[in-house]
Formats: structure tokens, sequence, C-alpha cells
């Protein structure tokens, strides 16, 4: 099979991250991947799995851009001789869903998040992902969203959490001199205890709710690291700078950056927050948080119930809620936690392995119909 992924860039983010597992997947198998995109930090690991990479301003919203685009990917459809267009976000599934019906080829999508649709032209321009001969959602949460929204049959459905490497997210993989000079980058005394939030810094990530429980803890040690990149958000940067000296903790609040090794700043805290505001779609970092035998405190709503056994792998809060955040840090681990459990039930439920076999066994069901008429 020749199969083409779409996604607007290739850095760090649950949705890349997918884009090059399955590419990885569909190499091991002597299948051929394509991905067209703008490029970026994961291009290496695409080159290195012998995926192919095309370079399009994919990204573009712009109408014209998008013809453009839509322009683009035909010739690569085909030339390439693609067997499969497999689109994971919006603006590209545009371009790739016009692409894929003028070259007579199957069209699929993933459903990555749960898009904000707070008008009838934002409902409209969500609605590609649901135009997909099969659309996979990343959770039964997302899965129920897309009924709801776009009124898609259950049928037309395909839940495939979204999975962990768990080679790459192996406690046994990180020394102590790893995780004490992660500590020492971050500022993070010996002895403090280290809370980890990480993801983007955008609002809905909930990083000023971290940092209102970091104040209300009656533990003066604890250190909150925000692992992210704020992607131009500058001023919201600022008011979480604000906020946290206005709070009396500014300098216990940690502004690390981008990471490029997540098992390793996984390993060097002591538990693991997903404070988001808005529910995520299923919820990568709590996942890979237990992959790494970490207590994870999140939001008790979106994918995270699904992934977090609340009170035996982590601990479920009520959303936007910082008293009972600073509650459930200072209470710490259930007693039924096993880091070894969580670990194993990662594996058995959300591992990398399991995605990449379904979303195989997805590409053969559409593959196989055209093989036949051929």
């Amino acid at each position: 099979m020749k199969i083409l992924q779409v996604v607007p860039a290739l850095n760090a983010g649950g949705v890349e991250r997918t884009t090059i597992e399955i590419a990885q997947a569909l190499c091991e198998k002597n299948h051929i991947a394509h991905v067209c995109s703008a490029g970026g930090r994961l291009e290496g690991e695409l080159a290195a799995a012998d995926g192919i990479l095309h370079r399009l301003p994919l990204g573009a919203k712009n109408p014209v851009k998008m013809r453009r685009n839509t322009r683009a990917l035909i010739k690569v459809i085909k030339s390439e001789g693609i067997d499969i267009v497999h689109a994971r976000s919006r603006a590209p599934a545009w371009s790739a869903h016009a692409a894929a019906r003028y070259c007579g080829v199957p069209f699929m999508t993933t459903y990555h998040g749960i898009y904000n649709a707070n008008s009838k032209l934002k409902r409209r321009y969500n609605a590609i992902m649901a135009k997909g001969d099969i659309v996979i959602a990343n959770s039964q949460f997302t899965k129920d969203h897309i009924s709801a929204t776009h009124g898609l049959s259950s049928d037309d459905i395909v839940v495939i959490h979204r999975g962990v490497d768990m080679q790459r997210f192996d406690p046994a993989r990180v020394t102590a001199p790893q995780i004490a000079a992660q500590r020492k980058t971050w500022g993070v005394p010996d002895q403090a205890v280290c809370l980890l939030l990480p993801g983007r810094l955008t609002s809905w990530k909930g990083q000023a709710v971290a940092i209102k429980a970091l104040a209300a803890l009656n533990n003066p040690a604890a250190y909150l690291v925000l692992l992210g990149d704020a992607q131009g958000r500058d001023d919201y940067v600022t008011e979480l700078d604000v906020l946290a000296q206005q709070r009396g903790v500014r300098a216990r609040v940690i502004f690390a950056g981008h990471s490029a090794d997540m098992p390793i700043a996984l390993s060097a805290c002591d538990m693991a927050l997903s404070c988001s505001t808005d529910p995520e779609a299923f919820g990568r970092i709590s996942a890979e948080a237990q992959a790494m035998g970490k207590w994870i405190i999140a939001s008790a709503h979106g994918g995270s119930l699904e992934n977090i056994s609340d009170g035996v792998t982590g601990a479920l809060i009520a959303p936007a809620d910082e008293i009972a955040l600073a509650r459930a840090i200072e209470t710490g681990a259930s007693a039924k936690f096993s880091p070894e459990g969580s670990r194993a039930r990662i594996f058995a439920q959300f591992s990398a392995a399991l995605m990449k076999q379904k979303t195989l066994a997805v590409y053969a069901q559409l593959y196989e119909p055209q093989t036949r008429q051929a």
C-alpha cells in the first residue's frame, strides 16, 4: 500500500507524533509511507523510518492557497500512485478531500481534537473531518462528539486510542544521572517536590489553575514546571508570570520551554498534572505519565476518563478547581497505586503497537476493494 498522510507541520504534538509512528508502522510492513506537510522538528524521524516527505504549506486557510494545495496534492497522488489519503487536520483535509475525490482514491480522517464550533462557518469548516470514507476517533469521547455534532452513524467511526511508545516511555531506560541533570537544568532542588505540567502554553491547558494550586499548597517547597512552547502566545506567558508573582510563588514556577525527551522529563517529576479546563480528546500526557509509572492528576472530563483509573493509576478532579488540585497534590498517590500496574494497563490498552495494528487494519479495509476493482 502507498499511504499519504496530510498534516500541517511535523513539530512536537500528538498529531505529528502519531503521523510519524504510523509512517514507521507502514515501512516496517514494506508499505510506502508518504507525508505532505510543511515539515518541522520530526522530519529526521520520518526520514529514518524511510518515509517520504512532500513539502507543502498545508496549514494555509486562505481559499486561494487551499486550491493550490489541492492541485499540488493531485500531482503527488498521481505521480506516486497513492492508494489512500489520510487527513489528520482540518485545513489540509479540505485540500486532501478534493484531491482524493478528483483522483478517485479513498479518503479517510482522524479526528484528533474537539474543535471549537461557535459559529455556522466554523461548524462547516470542522465538518470536513467527518467526510472520510472511514473516520477514526482517538477516544470514545471523541466518537460520541462526532456522532452528536456531525450526525455520523456509529458504524462509520472507528475508535483507535492514541498510543504510547512503550519502548521509548520505559522508566528502566532513564538513569539517575539523567534525572538529576534534568532537575538541575530546571532549577528544582533535589529534595523538593516537582510537579510537571506538560503542554503548550495556552489558557485551556490550565497552567493558571496549576499556579493557583501551587500557591494554595501547605508545602512551600513544591516546584511547578510548565513544560511546553508558547507558540507566539507571549501575552499569555506574561499573564502567567504576573499571576505567579501575585500569588507569591514566582520563584517556584519554571517556564521550561519545549522538551525533546519527555521520558526523562516525566522521570524527573514526582507527579504529573493535566489541568485542562476544556476536555482533552484523548489525554496523551496522562497516558505517557502512567507508562512512566507516574501518578497523574487530571481534570475529570474528556479522554482522561478513559485512560486513567481514578484512585488506582491517578486522581481525577473537577476541572478548573485549584483547591481540589492542591488537595489532590497533598494527598499524593493512593495506597492502590502500583507504578508497574499503571504501566501494564497502558501497555494492554493504549500502546503505540496496538494503535499501529488497528490503523493498518483500517488501511487494509479501504485498500482491498480497490485491488479487487483493479
